[in-house]
């Protein structure tokens, strides 16, 4: 059976964590990901509730993975985007009093 390489990334706060593996062809992002160890290094991971995709785009555990795949796993978002943008426009709003 033929190899491919793939990378699992975690981005975090300041940085941004990549794993480079070579798995067996036909592997899932699941299997990526719990084959990279980034699940021991980092216990606030959790799958299923953690998204992931390939590329920016989200996508199942069970997809089989392509030679060259960047495998992302997202964090949960701290704050709604709306509220987030209410908030800046208030800060906006306060400087210009």
């Amino acid at each position: 059976m033929s190899v491919i390489k793939v990378e699992v990334v975690y981005p975090l706060p300041d940085e941004q964590k990549v794993f480079a593996l070579e798995l067996e062809q036909g592997a899932t992002v699941e299997e990526a990901i719990k084959q990279s160890g980034i699940l021991e290094i980092y216990a606030e991971i959790g799958l299923p509730q953690n998204r992931v995709g390939i590329y920016g785009e989200l996508v199942d555990l069970n997809t089989v993975l392509q030679d060259h795949d960047r495998v992302e796993i997202y964090r949960p978002l701290e704050i709604d985007p709306k509220t987030a943008r209410k908030l800046r426009a208030a800060r906006t709003e306060g400087k210009k009093s």
